[in-house]
């Protein structure tokens, strides 16, 4: 028994690519490992596996707040994992009541909610984002400017990840699922009276940037599986064939994984 949603994953490389997600009785968890560009930041594979069996083996009752830092307190032991040296992830979570709908996010990843007045809500966390954000730009513009996804690209990269690390799970700084359990408690949480969503779409940020470049949420809320699909790999195709050095849509690699979820506002159980 679970959330009837659709939902469709595709790894940007080898698979399976570092995006998770799993679903319980009342909630979706989607999960963002943080692509390592250098050796102090360490891939996170490992790591979403273990947070996502820990969350989905609570999320549906209680604090989601609570909830997400007694998962990472498990995460943390079970790995021996050291706040600053530890893989990272962005945590995305859905929960449907028979009042209320939940959702909540730490990190970049996206939910868009569509309500029954025709109008949409949006749930994110931009505090990465606001993270050096002359080393961010300068990176978007060589690639603006043609200089695809080499070596000059991968460094800029690192020295940004560099930047990022210090202010990782601080204060005026972002906050991020890693080994620091109380980031749970700056957790993004948006409550919406369960009669007025019509559709919920949780993704990645790697299928997030197509969905806003076309102007496509409601649509995708339509979707189900095999849809979906075909939606993650055009999205893939369209990176490949149109867009390989990153020109039109600036992103960090040619490539990033793509997880997308849709729940369609109706019946709770399968």
């Amino acid at each position: 028994m679970g959330l009837i949603v659709s939902a469709a994953s595709l790894p940007g490389g080898e698979p399976p690519g570092q995006d998770r997600w799993g679903r319980t009785s009342r909630s979706v968890v989607v999960l963002d490992g943080a692509t390592s560009y250098s050796p102090e930041a360490p891939p996170a594979d490992e790591y979403v596996d273990v947070l996502l069996e820990a969350l989905l083996r609570r999320i549906d009752d209680g604090d989601l707040r609570e909830q997400l830092r007694a998962a990472l307190v498990e995460t943390v032991q079970r790995l021996g994992l050291t706040p600053g040296t530890a893989p990272s992830s962005t945590v995305l979570i859905l929960r449907v009541g028979d009042e209320l709908v939940e959702v909540a996010a730490l990190g970049d990843s996206t939910a868009v909610i569509g309500l029954d007045d025709g109008t949409t809500a949006r749930v994110s966390d931009d505090r990465l984002g606001n993270i050096a954000i002359g080393q961010r730009n300068a990176y978007r513009r060589a690639l603006d400017q043609g200089e695809g996804y080499g070596e000059a690209h991968r460094t800029r990269l690192r020295e940004l990840q560099r930047s990022e690390r210090p202010l990782r799970n601080r204060t005026g700084g972002y906050w991020i699922a890693e080994a620091e359990p109380a980031a749970a408690h700056e957790l993004v949480i948006r409550t919406f009276p369960r009669s007025t969503v019509r559709w919920v779409v949780l993704t990645s940020d790697g299928v997030q940037k197509h969905l806003d470049r076309l102007d496509a949420w409601s649509d995708a809320a339509r979707l189900r599986d095999e849809d979906l699909g075909a939606l993650v790999r055009d999205a893939q195709t369209w990176e490949t064939e149109t867009d390989p050095d990153g020109r039109r849509l600036p992103r960090s690699k040619r490539h990033d994984d793509k997880t997308v979820v849709v729940w369609g506002g109706g019946s709770i159980h399968e």
